[in-house]
């Protein structure tokens, strides 16, 4: 792809309550902005997945776009439950691919804590079957909780099976200024973590908070010449599958997130050992652990063991680095933001500037956002820019 990103910025992951929808997702934008080294774009778009229900607020394009005096620009939200940011961050591709335009400001932000307890819990539910899931009570981490029992049973495995994947994700977001729970988890403390959704525990579920990321993407050929360091979109997919779990052949094969991953690798010219580090959607820890074994990772069943050994194949040093700022584990889970945060966590990985979060040597990454139980899917590669671009 002829797409590159040439500004990044994100605010911490937090409670914010001083702060409403709008200034959380200007901050992040004048970030990215001020990183890019310009003050207008040609369009706005914004990944949110609960505006309406957590903020009743709407027109989020216009809305961000005149809080930052870009009055009169292309500017909409763009949603697909907590893939919105994905899907926002594939839109600015096409539309710059095209040649229709020539940037594009992505903005991520999701603002949760307006609404608390189980009102929070039912605005989430939107994204689930209206008529026949949420209507009766079914909740993403009800179904997340139903997916892991199964695996178990399935496996034979017990929970500090998946230990690891936490251990990592808590471990790298200790370092992380932008992380909103820094704690490291201790080991043996995952299973016996309260319950949420039985087997789906305290430690086991990504903790909702405020946040906003954003990033500028230009034409590859423009942005060698407007920043030193910027990192090409090589790569853009989205696949969905059956919205319901229940209607799939196989609940633990997740055919999306293979559908998208191997549409990315197709357009990059890549294979799986080409990539560097994953951020992926660990919203739970079986969700990362199907979504290795629909990548090919590993055979089915055998997820849960790339995160053996207190999770040290996954860690920064590791042979496959994942959720290298915490993830959604230890960053927090901002919703329809996430994409553009994992976004904002690769370019910082290949431009060297990850800091104490650094993978070392990264020059490639892949960023997979996913809503539901794999129901959309949008997977990204994001590469180093060749000097000659």
């Amino acid at each position: 792809m002829n797409v590159s990103i040439i500004g990044a910025g994100m605010i911490p992951v937090r409670e914010h309550w001083s702060k409403g929808i709008r200034e959380l997702a200007a901050e992040a934008a004048r970030l990215a902005l001020e990183d890019a080294g310009i003050a207008q774009v040609d369009a706005l778009y914004v990944g949110n997945a609960y505006g309406a229900t957590f903020n009743q607020q709407t027109q989020l394009g216009s809305l961000i776009g005149a809080e930052l005096g870009m009055n009169g620009i292309e500017a909409y939200t763009c949603e697909a439950g907590d893939a919105s940011g994905g899907v926002a961050l594939r839109t600015s591709c096409l539309a710059v691919e095209s040649g229709l335009l020539r940037s594009a400001l992505v903005v991520g932000v999701e603002k949760a804590t307006d609404i608390v307890g189980p009102a929070r819990v039912g605005a989430r539910s939107v994204s689930l079957d209206a008529d026949l899931e949420s209507v009766n009570g079914v909740t993403m981490t009800a179904l997340a909780a139903l997916v892991m029992r199964r695996y178990m049973y399935q496996y034979d495995l017990t929970l500090s099976h998946f230990e690891g994947f936490s251990l990592n994700a808590h471990r790298n977001g200790a370092v992380n200024p932008c992380a909103m729970y820094r704690n490291k988890l201790r080991d043996g403390a995952f299973a016996k973590a309260p319950m949420i959704a039985d087997p789906v525990s305290l430690f086991d579920c990504a903790p909702d908070g405020d946040g906003a990321a954003a990033v500028v993407v230009v034409e590859s050929e423009l942005a060698a010449d407007m920043v030193p360091q910027p990192v090409q979109i090589c790569a853009s997919a989205v696949a969905t599958d059956r919205f319901m779990v229940q209607d799939r052949d196989d609940p633990l094969h997740f055919e999306a997130i293979g559908k998208s991953f191997f549409g990315a690798l197709e357009q990059a010219q890549l294979g799986r050992e080409d990539i560097d580090l994953f951020e992926l959607h660990d919203a739970y820890t079986i969700m990362t652990a199907l979504a290795l074994e629909a990548m090919g990772y590993c055979p089915p069943g055998a997820g849960w063991t790339l995160a053996s050994d207190m999770g040290s194949s996954i860690a920064l040093d590791g042979d496959l680095p994942l959720s290298t700022f915490g993830g959604s584990k230890s960053r927090g889970n901002p919703g329809g933001a996430t994409g553009v945060y994992q976004a904002v966590e690769s370019a910082l990985q290949l431009r060297e500037s990850a800091g104490s979060n650094q993978v070392p040597g990264a020059r490639r990454a892949l960023i997979q956002n996913i809503a539901g139980p794999g129901s959309t899917v949008v997977t990204h590669i994001l590469q180093r820019q060749p000097d000659e671009a």
